[in-house]
């Protein structure tokens, strides 16, 4: 048995979603279990350096999970050819000039999304990436959580018949910053900064939707500074500028109907963070991050519209769990071996720069619904791209 090691960089993995899902909860976990089996016998096993711009910050971080290697010199890191994958987790305003220079010193692309703040710059970056014939990918989660899953075990199954709708509710509230310390960090409310959740959600709505239902053709989006004012880290009060919230609307290529509301000022009354309900004339399923149920044609309660007496059904009643039948693991680190196997066994790996750049788009054409308050058609990028 060989051990084939990879050098990985690891951009901006100080902050909440680079420390806890990409550090800990992915590249740690992949050397604690050993590496990742290989088909031939042999084991990928991931050598990161970690890379910001607070040498505070990255030697604690180092040091607390036994990682040998950090930086603050970025060029320098780039120029080591023993390191091939190059990772970006910083804010979004700063990714697009540290991977195309990552592009140009013939790295490997990893990085999260929104890969750009302008869907020009997205596909620029994943033009770049063609063209040096490096590998590249973005960070798509949401499609290996358990509850998604299941979901997409159902729909190939055709237990829906033909789909109809799709309905989503996902966020919770998080706090101003004054009595209790904020969940998110503060420039995600500043869009001078790169923050909004249209930029951030949408990118995520647009990969769930053509990755189950289909292709997004049309949008109509409206956004909203629902809180007006936050306290920050430092406890100094600053202005919002970003959007808190997103209702949107989406046609697909399939004429499905999706709705979305995204928000950080709604109290959770569901069973998940994040709810997904689908409806077929066959059946429908309600989705979260972990679990999926379904209901089918024959178990559908008859519902009558009397506000004048008691509702007689229970209507959390005739839906059925769908099994786990399997084990689920950290729907990053799931996506994290698939990049690592892509770079050095070449094995498959579709949700790259391209796919990035569309959830990009989805989200700029959002805004500019909100904007113009009107629906808007959602080109098909990849002839932009071919062409």
């Amino acid at each position: 048995m060989a051990v084939r090691r990879v050098g990985v960089i690891m951009n901006g993995v100080t902050g909440r979603m680079g420390t806890n899902q990409h550090l800990i909860r992915s590249i740690v976990a992949i050397c604690d279990q050993g590496g990742i089996a290989l088909s031939n016998g042999d084991v990928l096993m991931p050598e990161p350096i970690l890379v910001g711009r607070n040498e505070h910050k990255l030697r604690a971080l180092a040091e607390a999970h036994n990682i040998e290697r950090w930086s603050t010199d970025l060029a320098a890191c780039l120029a080591n050819p023993d390191d091939e994958i190059y990772f970006d987790a910083q804010a979004t305003t700063l990714r697009v000039e540290s991977v195309k220079a990552a592009i140009q010193a013939g790295k490997h692309i990893y990085c999260e999304k929104p890969t750009a703040t302008t869907s020009a710059e997205a596909l620029e970056l994943a033009r770049l990436a063609t063209e040096a014939g490096v590998k590249n990918g973005v960070v798509q989660d949401k499609l290996f959580l358990p509850g998604l899953l299941k979901l997409k075990r159902v729909i190939d199954s055709g237990f829906f018949g033909r789909i109809l709708s799709v309905r989503g509710e996902f966020g919770y509230w998080v706090f101003e910053g004054d009595w209790q310390p904020a969940q998110r960090p503060s420039w995600n409310y500043r869009k001078e900064d790169g923050g909004g959740i249209i930029i951030d959600m949408l990118c995520h709505w647009r990969y769930v939707l053509a990755h189950l239902f289909g292709e997004v053709r049309a949008i109509s989006c409206l956004g909203a500074i629902h809180i007006p004012e936050r306290i920050d880290e430092q406890g100094h009060a600053y202005v919002a500028t970003a959007d808190d919230a997103a209702y949107s609307t989406f046609e697909l290529e399939n004429g499905i109907i999706a709705h979305f509301n995204s928000s950080w000022c709604v109290r959770v009354r569901r069973d998940e963070l994040l709810s997904i309900q689908v409806d077929g004339t066959h059946g429908s399923a309600v989705a979260g991050l972990r679990e999926c149920r379904v209901q089918s044609r024959v178990s559908t309660p008859k519902a009558i519209w009397n506000p004048d007496v008691p509702n007689p059904i229970d209507f959390y009643d005739n839906w059925q769990d769908v099994p786990d039948n399997g084990s689920f693991e950290n729907a990053f680190k799931v996506q994290w071996e698939l990049f690592l196997k892509h770079v050095v066994c070449d094995t498959p790996f579709r949700w790259s720069l391209l796919e990035g750049a569309k959830g990009v788009q989805l989200a700029e054409l959002g805004m500019q619904s909100w904007e113009q308050r009107r629906w808007l058609d959602v080109p098909d990028l990849s002839a932009q791209f071919l062409s």
